[in-house]
């Protein structure tokens, strides 16, 4: 299937739609999480108390980055090209759907999707796990096969693979998972390139 055909898109968010902003090796260190370990999945192994303390502070952090979010090299134009065109349009994000929100306010495209298809880590279980994506294909009432998965980070390519999914790597200069990756776009202006005039 060609990229130009795909009708029904889901972006990651940080570092995908927005610059990486994100120091995931000083948000460990404040919340004492091991270097190797992935932070939501360290969270979730904590007594319940601990757990939620600490997603507490990292939702206020998170919140100050979401306020400040610049946009990606032509996330914008890419994302209003799609929506003018009817498209549907949904994030999956390993953040939480009130900042998701915000950082689409930020960069100005929040307009574009529709609040129930904004999933974050408390709609749905945190990427690689392809459960956001199956969500988001039963809402629309298509099969995975049919929707495209972009994002920056191998989280988001495995979890389009898995649930069966085109996926889209953006904004990173070169490709450590081919064998995850349908399409390799340098950025959004690239990808906007790729799908060509509507029509």
């Amino acid at each position: 299937m060609s990229l130009a055909r795909i009708r029904h898109w889901v972006f990651d968010m940080d570092g995908t739609l927005t610059l990486a902003v994100h120091d995931f090796a000083a948000i460990k260190r404040a919340l004492d999480i091991p270097q190797e370990d992935d932070i939501l999945g360290h969270l979730a192994a904590l007594p319940a108390d601990v757990s939620a303390a600490k997603h507490r502070w990292l939702l206020e952090h998170e919140r100050g980055l979401a306020l400040a979010s610049k946009p990606a090299k032509g996330a914008v134009e890419l994302v209003r090209e799609l929506a003018g065109r009817g498209y549907c349009l949904g994030i999956l994000t390993r953040n939480a759907r009130e900042l998701a929100h915000v950082t689409l306010e930020a960069i100005g495209i929040a307009d574009c999707f529709a609040i129930a298809d904004v999933l974050g880590r408390d709609e749905a279980a945190p990427k690689p796990d392809p459960g956001g994506l199956l969500k988001l294909a039963r809402a629309w009432g298509v099969q995975p096969a049919d929707m495209v998965m972009v994002g920056d980070h191998q989280f988001d390519l495995a979890c389009g693979r898995e649930a069966g999914a085109q996926t889209v790597l953006v904004n990173t200069p070169q490709n450590p998972w081919p064998q995850l990756t349908d399409w390799h776009a340098a950025d959004c202006t690239a990808i906007q390139a790729m799908i060509g005039p509507d029509g």
